[in-house]
């Protein structure tokens, strides 16, 4: 498949970030990323595999990534502070786009240990999802925590996204099955994509 050159990802800019898709020059800063924040981001993700953390690993990611955006698939997008452009300080994904009647997808994101605290993610997903719902026209977003993750309850609920009920055994996370609060956002200004688009 022929791709467009990298000018036509998503390139965001908030107040004090950048908000994009990761190329390969990203991937050293990438991999830094999760070997630095193994143990803060363990009680939240799945386990990975030691390859998971491999320079090769994540060449092979990044060029996927690509081809999950422009096939319709996903949007991966890292962070990127201003003050330090070379380093990726949290992930905001956005997978699982589902098309037909529904025009929905899955939201998940991680933050470094060292930017916990600070806003940057509520900064980040404020123009995430104002692209996702706009650009991709999506009109549901999914966003799913565990119950005892009180902060990443409360980011969701300061971006309006709406409690729908509790899922037992729901994602085996760090080799445990783990009930999770289902959320969702959806897009009161949602239109369908018409030939003139």
């Amino acid at each position: 498949m022929e791709l467009p050159g990298p000018e036509a990802l998503p390139h965001l800019r908030t107040e004090r970030l950048t908000v994009r898709m990761a190329d390969e020059m990203d991937v050293p800063a990438i991999v830094r990323y999760y070997v630095e924040n193994r143990d803060h981001l363990r009680p939240f993700d799945p386990r990975r595999p030691a390859a998971f953390y491999d320079e090769e690993f994540w060449y092979a990611q990044v060029r996927q990534n690509v081809v999950d955006y422009y096939s319709d698939q996903a949007l991966r997008l890292f962070l990127f502070a201003h003050d330090d452009p070379d380093g990726v300080i949290g992930i905001a994904n956005f997978t699982n786009i589902v098309r037909g009647a529904a025009h929905f997808c899955n939201l998940g994101y991680s933050v470094a240990a060292a930017s916990e605290g600070q806003g940057y993610m509520f900064e980040a997903l404020r123009a995430a999802i104002a692209f996702v719902f706009g650009a991709l026209r999506i009109h549901r977003i999914q966003a799913n925590y565990m119950p005892h993750n009180l902060r990443s309850g409360k980011l969701l609920q300061r971006l309006g996204f709406v409690e729908e009920g509790l899922a037992r055994d729901y994602l085996l996370i760090d080799g445990r099955w783990r009930d999770h609060v289902l959320t969702s956002l959806t897009n009161p200004e949602w239109r369908p994509v018409t030939i003139s688009d």
